[in-house]
């Protein structure tokens, strides 16, 4: 595959148990719990050139046990938590699993709406999650993954990555290691 000279690798980044402390449908942004480091480590990631996408299922949505607005205000509190970074694009996917369309994690269609919308070269990507739903969505992307052990990481054995970190923190060191290694593939070309 080649590099379009206006593509940007990015980070996709799941949400619940990798960027905030993990709730069971979380409907309230007084429940929005920020892990230690998130907000500096995003930040590196955006110094080095990566643009940030946060990939997220929210069957809860489909279920009926809250609703978009009330999700919206959960991902406001998400976002205004993280400053000073910011996040190039916020996906969501409302489907439960019984329905599930090509945007529910496992399958890519999220991070292919992402590559569209913001012109991302997929193999200069890398997808954080603490599923093994979120390694197999970036694997399915075709970008490489890293299960963090925040969330539901700690116990997760089904997943594959391509590298497991303690968590967000480490999981940017692992990413910026490889551009120094490699120097030539750094994010920004």
């Amino acid at each position: 595959m080649t590099t379009a000279p206006n593509e940007s690798a990015a980070v996709f980044l799941d949400r619940d148990g990798t960027l905030m402390r993990e709730v069971n449908y979380c409907a309230d942004p007084k429940q929005v719990e920020i892990f230690p480091g998130v907000p500096e480590a995003l930040r590196r990631l955006q110094a080095a050139g990566y643009k940030l996408i946060v990939i997220s299922n929210q069957a809860g949505i489909g279920r009926g046990y809250f609703t978009e607005e009330q999700y919206r205000a959960v991902e406001a509190e998400v976002e205004r938590a993280v400053l000073p970074a910011n996040f190039d694009g916020v996906y969501f996917c409302p489907d439960r699993p019984d329905l599930a369309t090509d945007r529910r994690k496992p399958a890519p269609g999220m991070v292919f709406e992402a590559r569209r919308d913001h012109k991302i070269d997929l193999a200069r990507s890398f997808f954080i999650g603490d599923k093994a739903i979120d390694i197999e969505c970036g694997r399915n992307a075709g970008v490489r993954t890293i299960l963090v052990k925040t969330g539901y990481g700690a116990g997760e054995t089904r997943a594959a990555p391509d590298w497991i970190a303690e968590d967000l923190s480490a999981a940017v060191d692992i990413i910026l290691n490889l551009n120094e290694a490699s120097r030539g593939d750094s994010p920004a070309g």
